[in-house]
């Protein structure tokens, strides 16, 4: 490590304990997408705290603080704050036991079950140590908690609200995730990462009748049915072997007795794809099949598309990502990887774009490394180690804490780390400047 970071890293013992309190906190208190008012409260108050600048409700309950210090260049770095509609089943002491309305009206219980806790705590101990160890960077921190990632509309809501009018015009943009690896790795990926992915409800049209006199309706529990089973032929037949994609039906809805015919059935499907071409393509074979399959069926309407979410691809950055991966391989050493492409999504990329920024988004690890071990020698990690958006998932907060916020401190110092001849920012090469 070179002698910014050792400085900035030095006081990273003085804030373990608050950061891990924050932490256990923010757990046991989620809040649903939109809904973040106690955190982003709680985030503004440790960023005034730390000496930030603070802005706060952009985007409804988005929270940036920045840190000025020389010349040099900005980098943004993003964590998100929302946690899911899941009760919690982890049996921890700070288990979750809120619930809350969700924007359909209904009752839920929360939980961050996806790791957003991890990471605004890990942000906010990244920007509590840059404004301790000022003298050893130059340029500026932008520390951004978006709302609402799991809907794909916080980073939309923030950038709609004006955020670039809001905050210093950014060189790089980084964020990191929380996943089912060992506690104290991490991994870069240059290239598609996270895919791209949409959901879409489907509304079925049909006609009522008993269901003793079949002849007198038009099923369609019947048409979603054989519709779910061809659409399991789209990836297999339309997408070549060598191309990821996933399409998956989540739920289909329909009737509320054994004894009636239905006169609609709703079917909520989810795609993920990391190529443009694909996705369209994947998006129009759904579209096809559900219409012929209504017509075959003789539907007196014609089915009915609902967009219900959508998430750009992230794909990382060549030089940004090299950049890194190069810090990464000299702080962590052997714990430094190249991580697997993900199936998972991320609405992140959408404020990079925005600017015309390039960025990077890697993983770090969650599990208690010693139960990772046992899982991976019995060969059965994938089933024994619960994974983001599961009751059961529960990161140790160390070294996953520490790692997280080593790993942000390391990759922001690529770019503002200062040159002890000029006593400014040494640009990483590659980087925008």
């Amino acid at each position: 490590m070179d002698d910014s970071g050792t400085a900035v890293l030095a006081g990273l013992g003085g804030i373990r304990g608050g950061v891990e309190d924050f932490y256990r906190d923010l757990h046991a208190n989620p809040e649903l997408g939109f809904q973040e008012h106690r955190t982003a409260a709680k985030v503004a108050e440790a960023l005034r705290r730390a000496g930030c600048e603070v802005t706060e409700g952009i985007g409804g309950t988005g929270v940036v603080g920045v840190l000025s210090r020389g010349r040099g260049p900005a980098v943004l770095l993003r964590a998100d704050m929302d946690a899911l509609p899941l009760r919690e089943d982890t049996g921890l002491p700070y288990s979750s036991e809120v619930t809350a309305t969700d924007a359909e009206g209904a009752e839920q219980p929360v939980m961050h079950a996806c790791g957003h806790d991890v990471h605004v705590a890990c942000l906010l101990g990244f920007a509590q140590l840059m404004a301790r160890a000022t003298d050893a960077w130059s340029g500026t921190v932008i520390a951004l908690f978006q709302p609402s990632e799991e809907t794909g509309g916080g980073a939309r809501a923030m950038l709609a609200d004006d955020l670039a009018g809001k905050i210093p015009k950014p060189d790089v943009a980084l964020a990191q995730h929380v996943l089912p690896y060992p506690a104290g790795y991490v991994g870069t990926r240059s290239g598609s990462f996270l895919s791209a992915a949409d959901s879409l409800r489907v509304t079925f049209h049909g006609r009522g009748a008993h269901g003793s006199a079949p002849q007198s309706g038009i099923d369609p529990v019947i048409m979603a049915a054989m519709t779910a089973v061809r659409l399991q032929t789209v990836v297999s037949r339309e997408v070549a072997a060598t191309t990821p994609a996933v399409l998956t039906v989540g739920s289909i809805q329909a009737g509320q007795s054994s004894n009636v015919i239905p006169d609609r059935a709703t079917m909520q499907l989810s795609v993920r794809t990391y190529d443009p071409a694909v996705r369209e393509q994947v998006l129009a074979s759904i579209e096809r099949i559900v219409r012929a399959e209504a017509e075959a069926s003789g539907a007196p309407a014609e089915p009915e598309f609902e967009r219900l979410a959508d998430f750009p691809a992230t794909v990382n950055d060549a030089a940004t990502t090299e950049t890194v991966a190069r810090a990464f391989a000299a702080h962590f050493g052997d714990d430094a990887h190249t991580i697997d492409l993900q199936t998972a999504s991320e609405d992140m990329s959408e404020i990079p774009q925005a600017f015309g920024i390039p960025y990077t988004y890697w993983g770090i690890g969650g599990t208690d490394p010693a139960e990772y071990a046992r899982a991976q020698q019995r060969g059965t990690a994938a089933q024994d180690i619960p994974s983001n958006h599961s009751p059961h998932f529960a990161p140790v907060p160390q070294p996953t804490l520490d790692t997280g916020i080593r790993a942000l401190t390391t990759a922001a110092l690529a770019w503002l780390a200062r040159d002890p001849g000029t006593g400014e920012s040494r640009s990483a090469e590659g980087a925008a400047s």
